[in-house]
């Protein structure tokens, strides 16, 4: 099935495509209401994480099921197949690469899917908080 809008129309649509969606506002803000302060999208760091402390080297990265290929909802397009494949394998790639660099480095690293989010919301937060207590606990004991 070929496509049915113009090159210059899908490039608007891809350009106004967002890195921060409005399902990371809303995780963040709940992060941020009980009280866990972070930096979003940090240019500094590799793979410009999500969310990062840097004081505790913890890094989340909010993945979206199509783009980073969820192994629940991920499917490759139908139409420009051999663009799609390309551009999911890279972006699966570089996810693979960031995590290795961060725990390389010794870094606390978590992936949450988008569909994880969308499932439960608070879960996901109360989760990120615990993981972060733990990750004090830690550095204290030592």
């Amino acid at each position: 099935m070929a496509d049915n809008i113009t090159t210059e129309t899908r490039s608007k649509i891809m350009r106004s495509i967002r890195s921060k969606s409005n399902l990371e506002n809303l995780f963040c803000s709940k992060l941020w209401h009980r009280g866990l302060r972070f930096r979003r999208n940090v240019p500094s760091l590799f793979g410009k994480p999500d969310i990062a402390i840097k004081k505790y080297k913890f890094v989340v990265f909010i993945d979206s099921c199509f783009w980073h290929f969820c192994p629940r909802h991920g499917h490759f397009p139908k139409s420009n197949k051999e663009y799609w494949d390309k551009k999911i394998y890279r972006n699966v790639l570089r996810d693979y690469k960031v995590g290795n660099y961060y725990i390389s480095k010794r870094w606390h690293v978590l992936r949450i899917w988008e569909h994880q989010i969308k499932d439960d919301l608070d879960r996901c937060v109360e989760y990120v908080i615990q993981y972060i207590e733990k990750i004090k606990e830690d550095q204290n004991a030592k």
